[in-house]
């Protein structure tokens, strides 16, 4: 990992069931291999859709959809893991159920800070439509509200969000949380670990691209280190040293953003720019109206990339939110007297 941390703990809720499944020194059976293999193939066989054709298809929006789209598949592939393990949760201690509320808000902070900032392009682009809406006219007074908008349009995209500036800690957080919990009495919970760990590398390195891409800055990009004895790990390493290596390229090369359609957009109105600030009481030019097109072209692909990763951004959080709330069901069934801990992550449970 590019980043040692102190805090080592656990990721997923599901607590310390080990302790109470076998005994010590139970080994895999092969059924369990199968069942773990079976798991590993899905993570690597998704970790290659992520592997672009080529680097322009990098770092745009359906990428990142698609890459969340595929961390919610994991996460939910983990619950159904469970399931097929049969591993209780009516005695698990309350220092992992405890440890599990933390973690689960800071993926569910992170998601809210992933949506904050796409709400804020999406009033971004309110303001490109007022631009493409003044050109639609020749006079010279739309071309000067053209031109506030444009105006407009780059003080709010370059404004920053606070609260993607905070993901730095929370990925602290989560790679904190990679190294695997040591498991000598339960084979199923060796399985469930080894599952664990993919999902939690995928997360983490999810995150951390999207962190990147937002705040525009290599100080959230993470290095995760994989051992090879991963059947997925040479895939991985692939997939990561592809993405980093465009994510710096990009930042060191003066672009606007790592993103491609943000991109797109800003080399419109950087042609677009000096025409309509030169334009008094004349008619549209023929470069002014090729650029308008590529502008309105380059806008309706920015609103709808945006609307789709939303979608999926709101589907992750999901998937967070109802592993807590089963969690709580489980235990509130199993009458385990969790109150005590629960009033303690009262307010982690108001995420907004």
């Amino acid at each position: 990992m590019s980043r040692p941390q102190d805090a080592k703990r656990s990721f997923f809720p599901f607590g310390n069931p080990f302790r109470m499944i076998s005994a010590k020194g139970t080994k895999n059976s092969p059924q369990l291999l199968l069942v773990l293999h079976a798991f590993e193939a899905t993570l690597e066989e998704r970790l290659k859709k992520l592997i672009p054709k080529s680097k322009d298809e990098i770092l745009n929006l359906s990428w990142m959809t698609l890459a969340m789209q595929t961390l919610c598949e994991s996460h939910n592939d983990i619950k159904t893991l469970i399931t097929e393990l049969e591993l209780p949760v009516s005695d698990w201690d309350e220092k992992w159920i405890d440890v599990y509320f933390d973690i689960s808000v800071k993926l569910l902070d992170i998601c809210n800070a992933f949506s904050s900032e796409l709400s804020r392009l999406s009033r971004g682009h309110l303001l490109l439509q007022c631009v493409l809406h003044n050109l639609g006219s020749s006079s010279s007074e739309q071309y000067v509200r053209a031109c506030s908008s444009l105006d407009g349009w780059k003080q709010h995209i370059g404004s920053g969000n606070p609260r993607i500036d905070k993901c730095g800690s929370i990925l602290d957080d989560l790679l904190g949380s990679l190294d695997l919990p040591k498991v000598k009495k339960s084979a199923k919970g060796k399985v469930l670990m080894q599952a664990m760990y993919g999902v939690k590398v995928q997360t983490v390195f999810v995150c951390s691209v999207f962190a990147a891409a937002f705040s525009g800055s290599t100080k959230n990009m993470s290095v995760l280190d994989v051992a090879d004895i991963y059947s997925w790990a040479s895939t991985f390493k692939g997939l990561q040293n592809l993405v980093n290596e465009q994510i710096r390229v990009r930042l060191s090369g003066g672009r606007f953003t790592v993103l491609n359609e943000l991109e797109e957009v800003n080399s419109s109105l950087k042609e677009l720019s000096p025409i309509i600030q030169g334009v008094v009481d004349t008619i549209e030019t023929e470069p002014l109206v090729k650029i308008v097109r590529e502008l309105g072209r380059a806008t309706e692909k920015l609103s709808q990339g945006l609307d789709l990763l939303s979608k999926e951004v709101d589907s992750f959080f999901h998937v967070v939110l109802t592993g807590r709330n089963a969690l709580l069901s489980n235990l509130r069934s199993g009458g385990t007297g969790i109150d005590s801990i629960l009033e303690g992550n009262r307010d982690a449970q108001k995420v907004n």
